[in-house]
């Protein structure tokens, strides 16, 4: 089998839901820190405990050492029928007297073995002399011993403190320990489960959602939004999401509704036109000259409708970067290439501070389609067309605004001017697809701003828009 065959029928990695991810790694790490901290108190609370045995151990030998060296004793004043011998005795310490020989005098409870190096300590001259006998088993107990010497080969005192009972304790503890580890890791585990599954039940309902609008491809989903915090801001950013896209769609097929209605008209007049060109030999030469005009209108018409078509398509696009610009030099720059195309005066007036963010080419392609619109409704006119762009005094939007002397707007069309594809009873018979204000309302909507239409005092309008904050 080839190699893209395997992979082909290689089997898909199984998917591990977040919940099962994040209730896991809370159970790791908890188990972690737990075991961590456990043999860590455990480590120090048994050195502690073993420490303070080994300091009592050596204090109580240290006492018998002082005590045979400051006074000559001998073995009867250990024995357990002498007066006063608790006070060498102390709680879990067992003390055995040796004789000269090294024999047993008084034995313990329990006897302690007695050893070559404790017969010799028994028989030295110099009092105070000790040996050391670690972890010695006595019976089922495990005890430290310390022989220490009279002097004068008088004999010689065992001390025995038993250290089973501390290691059987350490062992206890560290069987409590094991198991409250073993119970906080459980714990942890179930715990981790119970906070994954909330924090996730949110989030299974926005993948629940997402793949609702993946498998019927409908936009008008609604999607549950509860709580303030990054899965709650996600449901939001994810339901405003869909709304744009959804009304991204709605422009779109308003628009391919729209293009198809205002350019059937054209094309039915064309194919008319172009039928009557076969019989173009029939006609006089001023039929046949009309007909060529009416095609070149026509034609004319026809591709204006469709670069405005396409610049209303830019116009709704992102794709050009926002950067800081200045509506007041975008407008001398419309005004000087106006003025050259036209032939008319167009003077820019300023005032305030005229910058924002915004995309240039987007705001020039609206500040044009306002210029246009004056010289054309305004043809044979011979007024200077004002281009007036008004800086906020603080923060807030610029107004851009193109005047005009021209037969101005009926009350009935002030509500429409910026619909798609709408053109007044007066302005049907010029040319113009009605495109031409719907793309600066969506130019002057993107940047935060609005639209506006009035008629000018004196005769002609005022229309303009406004862009965000300053």
């Amino acid at each position: 089998m080839s190699r893209v065959g395997r992979l082909l029928r290689r089997p898909r990695p199984r998917l591990v839901s977040l919940r099962t991810t994040f209730a896991v790694s809370f159970a790791t790490v908890t188990a972690v820190v737990t075991v961590v901290v456990g043999i860590l108190s455990y480590s120090a609370a048994a050195r502690l405990v073993r420490v303070d045995q080994q300091s009592v151990f050596d204090e109580v030998v240290q006492d018998v050492r002082d005590e045979v060296s400051n006074r000559r004793m001998d073995p009867v004043d250990f024995s357990s029928t002498a007066p006063g011998h608790d006070l060498v005795r102390p709680a879990r310490t067992d003390v055995q007297v040796l004789g000269p020989d090294g024999s047993v005098y008084d034995p313990g409870r329990p006897g302690l073995p007695v050893t070559d190096s404790d017969r010799r300590i028994a028989a030295q001259q110099v009092s105070g002399r000790t040996v050391v006998h670690a972890d010695v088993d006595v019976g089922n107990d495990v005890y430290r011993v310390a022989t220490v010497s009279f002097g004068g080969g008088r004999g010689a005192v065992q001390i025995a403190q038993e250290f089973s009972n501390t290691e059987d304790l350490l062992r206890a503890l560290q069987q409590r320990t094991l198991i409250l580890t073993s119970a906080v890791v459980v714990g942890a585990g179930l715990f981790g489960w119970w906070l994954a599954r909330r924090i996730t039940r949110r989030l299974i309902v926005l993948t629940s959602a997402a793949e609702d609008v993946a498998r019927t491809r409908q936009l008008g989903i609604q999607v549950p939004v509860t709580g303030y915090d990054e899965v709650g801001r996600l449901g939001r950013a994810f339901d405003r999401m869909l709304g744009r896209l959804a009304q991204s769609e709605e422009d779109q097929r308003r628009l391919v509704q729209d293009a198809g209605h205002e350019l059937r008209t054209p094309l039915t007049s064309l194919r008319t036109n172009i039928s009557l060109l076969r019989r173009i030999d029939e006609f006089p030469q001023e039929t046949r000259d009309e007909l060529v005009a009416d095609l070149a209108t026509e034609a004319r018409e026809l591709t204006d409708l469709v670069n405005e078509l396409v610049d209303l398509a830019a116009g709704q696009s992102d794709s050009e970067p926002p950067q800081r610009v200045d509506l007041a030099e975008i407008a001398e720059e419309v005004a000087g290439l106006a003025q050259r195309r036209t032939g008319r005066r167009i003077v820019v007036r300023a005032s305030g501070d005229t910058t924002t963010d915004g995309r240039a080419g987007m705001l020039q392609r609206a500040m044009s389609n306002l210029v246009e619109n004056a010289t054309k409704f305004d043809r044979g006119g011979t007024a200077t067309i004002e281009i007036n762009v008004a800086g906020p005094a603080v923060h807030g939007p610029v107004r851009v605004e193109v005047l005009d002397r021209g037969p101005g707007i009926t009350d009935d069309d002030l509500t429409h001017v910026f619909d798609r594809f709408y053109r007044a009873a007066d302005a049907r018979p010029m040319p113009g697809s009605g495109l031409g204000l719907s793309i600066v309302r969506e130019v002057a909507l993107s940047h935060g701003g609005a639209t506006f239409a009035a008629r000018r005092p004196g005769g002609g309008s005022v229309i303009g828009f406004t862009v965000g904050g300053g």
